[in-house]
């Protein structure tokens, strides 16, 4: 499995999700966490380090070193366990277990986004919920989704195989530069049968952290799954 967001990536990774919300997230998600929280893909705390701050316990899962490496530049107090997010087991239960930012697209086969409500799930206390961010589908083949003086970004997906790639051109010091990562488009209901299968129910879907209605017309959602008391 190949690490994305190694050396450059990583440290890069502050800089270009500035722009991203992030006390919206944390305000919708704190209600749930009273608990603890664990984050799947945690990467340089963009999300659990002002969870933390506001008194949640939190811990997390990541693949890449490098973007853990980052987040210890800003705490020591948070528990990260380097691994796959479909397998990796960290200490305690939580009364949440989250993952944002299209991060379980991450996982590229069925079987491993199964994976990933099985292992969120098996962290969950009786009534826990797992949240998800993450796109609709594409509605086309190939679709720009960024398009800056510094950023192009070009979604390319494969619908019979569901495999999505997503091509970044960034300008970097002058200099453009391409990465091209594959990622697992799933619908959400997949995901609600996924769900499912990992003894969890849904509870509600957003179109965003606002708590605006999920529609037709989005382009992604936030869904809570609460697991079987």
């Amino acid at each position: 499995m190949t690490d994305w967001f190694a050396g450059e990536v990583a440290a890069r990774y502050d800089k270009s999700t500035a722009g991203m919300p992030v006390e919206p997230v944390v305000d919708f998600l704190l209600p749930l966490a009273s608990g603890g929280a664990l984050e799947l893909a945690i990467g340089t705390g963009r999300i659990a380090v002002p969870l933390a701050a506001r008194g949640i316990r939190v811990a997390g899962i990541d693949f890449s070193p490098d973007m853990v490496a980052e987040l210890r530049r800003k705490t020591d107090e948070i528990q990260v366990a380097i691994g796959d997010m479909s397998t990796t087991k960290v200490d305690g239960m939580f009364s949440l277990v989250y993952v944002v930012f299209n991060s379980i697209n991450n996982v590229t086969s069925q079987d491993g986004q199964v994976d990933v409500f099985a292992n969120a799930g098996a962290h969950l206390v009786p009534g826990g919920c797992f949240v998800v961010e993450v796109g609709v589908p594409n509605r086309q083949r190939l679709e720009v989704f960024d398009l800056s003086d510094t950023h192009v970004g070009v979604d390319e997906l494969d619908f019979d195989t569901q495999r999505l790639v997503s091509h970044h051109f960034s300008l970097v010091d002058g200099e453009w530069r391409r990465i091209s990562v594959p990622f697992r488009s799933v619908s959400p209901a997949e995901l609600d049968l996924m769900a499912r299968l990992a003894g969890m129910e849904l509870r509600e879907r957003w179109a965003d952290w606002d708590r605006s209605p999920f529609t037709a017309k989005c382009t992604k959602h936030v869904s809570v799954w609460e697991k079987a008391a």
